[in-house]
Order: C-alpha cells, then sequence, then structure tokens
C-alpha cells in the first residue's frame, strides 16, 4: 500500500465493503475501506509498475537477479504478482490473499491472470501458511496492510522467524513498510534480530514506503561497482529504475565508499 498516493475519484465502483475501486486521468486503483491507495494500473499498460514502492520491492533483484519461486503475502490489485509473472519468466508465483472479493475484483478489474502452471493464488492466511513444515520459497514478498496500517499479526517477531524458515537456503525476506509508522523501528528491530542483522533498507522514491530485504545468507553483490553494472542489466531487461535503487541504498544502510556493510 502506498501511503502517499491519493486523489479524489472521478469514477468509483464499490465492492462488497470494504474492497472499492476508482479510476483517474488513465489509472485504476485499489482502495480498502479508505481513500488510501493500496494498489494501481495503467489501463494502457498493466503490467506497469505504477507506484514507487511496488518498483522499490523489485530491487530484490540486485541480489537474487534469478528467482525460482515468490510467494506473495497480499495481493491487492496484483501489480507485484502480474510484473513477476509476465517479467520473470523462470519464476513460479504464489500469493495467498485472505479476501475473496480482493482476489475476485483483482482478476476482474486488474488484468489478474487465471492460475496456471506458473501461477497460483490461493485464499487463506499468510501466517498460518509461513508456519507449515512444507512451506518452501527462495523470495517471500509481504505488503500486508488493511486500509489504515500495517498488520500487526504480519509484522511479529514470530511471524518473521516462520519466514526465515520458510525460505531456501539463499532467500531473501521483501517487506513494504511505512517510515511514517511509529512501530517501524520496532518492526525493524525484529527482523534484524531474527536475521542477525542482514537486512538492507531501500526507500521507495515517494517517501514514505520502504522496502526492507532479508536475507537467510550474506547477500552478493556488496560492492558498489558491481552493484551498478547489475544494476544497469537489470534495468535493460526489465525497465525498472535499478541505478537509482543502488543510489538509494546508500541513505538508510551502513556503508563506505566501496561498498554496503551488511
Amino acid at each position: 500500500m502506498s501511503v502517499l498516493s491519493r486523489f479524489r475519484p472521478r469514477r468509483a465502483w464499490r465492492a462488497e465493503a470494504p474492497v472499492q475501486v476508482s479510476e483517474r486521468d488513465g489509472l485504476r486503483s485499489l482502495h480498502l475501506g479508505s481513500d488510501t491507495v493500496q494498489s494501481t494500473m495503467r489501463l494502457s499498460d498493466p503490467v506497469q509498475l505504477v507506484l514507487s514502492y511496488t518498483r522499490a520491492m523489485m530491487g530484490f533483484l540486485l541480489f537474487h537477479p534469478n528467482p525460482r519461486h515468490l510467494f506473495m503475502v497480499g495481493l491487492g490489485g496484483g501489480s507485484l504478482a502480474k510484473f513477476a509473472y509476465h517479467r520473470l519468466s523462470q519464476a513460479r508465483v504464489t500469493v495467498l490473499e485472505n479476501s475473496a472479493e480482493v482476489i475476485r475484483v483483482a482478476r476482474q478489474l486488474f488484468e489478474v491472470p487465471d492460475d496456471d502452471t506458473r501461477l497460483k493464488i490461493m485464499l487463506g492466511d499468510g501466517g498460518e501458511w509461513v508456519r507449515r513444515p512444507e512451506a518452501s520459497c527462495d523470495v517471500l514478498m509481504v505488503d500486508a496492510f488493511d486500509g489504515q496500517s500495517q498488520v500487526e499479526a504480519l509484522a511479529s517477531e514470530a511471524f518473521y522467524g516462520d519466514c526465515a524458515a520458510a525460505l531456501e537456503r539463499d532467500g531473501v525476506l521483501v517487506l513494504n513498510l511505512w517510515s511514517s509508522d511509529q512501530r517501524f523501528d520496532g518492526f525493524l528491530q525484529r527482523v534484524e534480530k531474527v536475521f542477525d542483522g542482514r537486512v538492507l533498507c531501500l526507500p521507495a522514491e515517494r517517501r514514505g514506503n520502504v522496502a526492507v530485504f532479508a536475507f537467510r545468507r550474506a547477500p552478493e553483490p556488496s560492492r558498489w561497482e558491481a552493484l551498478r553494472l547489475r544494476a544497469r542489466q537489470l534495468e535493460a531487461a526489465h525497465g525498472l529504475e535499478f541505478p537509482s535503487f543502488v543510489t538509494r541504498l546508500s541513505e538508510m544502510n551502513a556503508h563506505t565508499s566501496h561498498r554496503l556493510i551488511v
């Protein structure tokens, strides 16, 4: 969810409360019980990541460029699921969403594809799933907000521990957090404790949202030169501003002139 992307909708559909959809200037947006935008789709390019926080969350590709199985907790309008499905052809994408109405709206109004061999969208509790012994993925993405704030049950130390256990040896947990939330530091400290400090923060272009990457193993590359090279390759492949991501990694993370310290 983007806390900064708000507007008075010119046109609105009302689904079963609290799911609402608005449209303005060629953009269609999902809301959950408030005017805060949860997800946005450009009608002329449904796969484009419009909101800067979704692009920042894809910054994990700097350290894990060839994911095999992405598991997402929270569907929203399906922006991340669609992008991963269409742009990361080697990866399976599994999404767990706790609202049947959100799934229905995402498929009817946000062009989320039907399930196939690479995409599976399930109705259920993300916290319950990561506790299962069979839970396994190499990228676990959590964007868990209600209409107002971060879902506390999906930001506890126990939940982050379950996420770590569900990750493969080279896995990465990707979180969307609000830096303006008074609980932000506490959430981040929980993640750092569970992942022994192997955590990086990437602020989104529009300030407020922060993508947090937590690694089972120390991430590579960590040297700026190597990161800039990979960023140029990823920008050419996926069209996202990866060179800018590298620059912004220096804002919230320990580093020297040569490398990130993580």
